[in-house]
């Protein structure tokens, strides 16, 4: 009788569950691979239509021209290249300095706010309020108050920095699970045992991401931060090139920001595989 019934009910596709792994790293490669192939094609395509190319250098013009003047035998070729390495030297030193001091502050400070809420309470205005404003407006006063030496880039990078990862690892901290509180205090442990036991472990993977978009914000205030005033840096030779209106070196300057910002994030990425793996 049952399997009477049955037979006239439309029987329902079983769903599969939505796979979120990364797949194979054979296939994420080869997908990385093919997509940054496209995306060059793309640049050339839009860089030859009539028009455009005079503006957006394409990968040909880099090849063609800017590349040609680094690679030369002679003098004014080894100049070059010793001047591009030195550009690249000089801004990875200040972004990597200036999110080394603020990943250092911003740790207790995030801390701090999530434990204590007199201190939240009152750096809390402060911190959404410096963060809203753009690094380039803070540009005149850190002259004034540094000049334009290396302190006054180091501490442009720096102000950005510390904000976004702050309010991150803060972030963490608040969205700690009550719970895992509760059944410490009923063990008997003390304030001393659950920020290190449970407070820390449960904001770590916050922290990595905090670090990861802190480089992110060093890189992108990196422009405005050598605004200050500098002979060597990526921000300064894509200023200088734009005066000249050499867009094939501006390219090359903006290509060279965005390696090294995709080589320290993948390999934040990798240190934050290998430390979260207990979770």
């Amino acid at each position: 009788m049952l399997s009477k019934m049955n037979k006239g009910v439309p029987k329902q596709k079983e769903r599969k569950l939505k796979d979120f792994s990364d797949g194979s790293a054979r296939v994420r490669v080869l997908t990385m691979v093919l997509s940054v192939l496209c995306g060059v094609l793309l640049w050339y395509l839009l860089s030859i239509l009539p028009g455009v190319g005079v503006i957006l250098a394409g990968p040909q013009d880099i090849v063609n021209d800017a590349m040609p003047e680094l690679m030369s035998d002679g003098s004014d070729g080894q100049f070059e290249a010793y001047l591009l390495l030195k550009h690249i030297y000089w801004s990875f030193r200040r972004v990597l300095g200036g999110w080394l001091i603020a990943f250092v502050i911003a740790l207790p400070v995030a801390f701090l706010m999530g434990w204590y809420k007199t201190f939240r309470n009152i750096l809390d205005p402060w911190i959404q309020f410096f963060r809203t404003i753009p690094p380039i407006a803070l540009i005149p006063l850190v002259i004034l108050l540094m000049g334009t030496g290396e302190r006054s880039k180091i501490s442009v990078i720096f102000i950005t920095s510390f904000l976004v990862m702050t309010v991150t690892i803060y972030q963490g901290v608040k969205n700690l699970d009550l719970t895992l509180v509760k059944a410490a205090y009923t063990f008997g442990a003390g304030d001393l045992s659950i920020f290190i036991r449970v407070v820390v472990p449960s904001a770590f993977p916050f922290i990595l991401t905090a670090a990861r978009l802190g480089v992110s914000t060093a890189l992108t205030t990196l422009i405005a931060a050598e605004m200050t005033g500098t002979f060597y840096g990526l921000g300064s030779m894509i200023q200088t090139a734009q005066i000249y209106f050499r867009m094939d070196k501006v390219m090359l300057g903006i290509i060279c920001i965005g390696v090294i910002g995709f080589i320290l994030d993948r390999l934040l990425l990798l240190a934050e595989k290998k430390l979260t793996r207990w979770q």
